[in-house]
């Protein structure tokens, strides 16, 4: 009997001879890994299954509306990690509120010519940016070429 590397834990596993192209050993993992790859192939090639697919999660999210509530309730750990997350986001956004009316640094859209030459930049008043690397200058042309 022929041994192979499985394709989701990549033990070597004796191949059925009977199924000549197995890439997957018998462990419940492995098994499970298998038919979720053939499923997410199967709902992006086949539009009837995708439909019959989610025309069944809608039904048993139906008939199981209290399942979520329940499990948070049950799995404390879930319920904090989904709070963190949620208060990750909020971080999130304000920071980007806070950035939203600062360039990047090597964004210069709104100069359509800057001439050539040689500037002093002289560092202004300390604002907080979204970039550590950023700051505000006074650009005072010493020469121009």
């Amino acid at each position: 009997m022929e041994r192979r590397p499985c394709a989701a834990c990549g033990e070597a596993f004796r191949a059925c001879p009977r199924v000549t192209d197995q890439k997957y050993c018998g462990e419940e993992e492995c098994r499970r890994a298998r038919r979720r790859r053939w499923q997410r192939a199967k709902r992006e090639s086949d539009p009837d299954y995708r439909d019959n697919q989610a025309r069944a999660q809608r039904a048993w999210s139906k008939d199981n509306s209290a399942y979520w509530r329940r499990y948070r309730s049950e799995h404390a750990e879930y319920a904090e990690e989904n709070r963190n997350r949620s208060k990750e986001r909020q971080r999130d956004r304000r920071r980007r509120a806070v950035a939203s009316g600062f360039a990047k640094m090597d964004s210069i859209g709104t100069f359509s010519f800057v001439p050539s030459g040689t500037y002093l930049l002289v560092p202004q008043d300390d604002e907080k940016f979204a970039k550590m690397d950023s700051m505000v200058v006074k650009i005072i042309v010493v020469s121009k070429d």
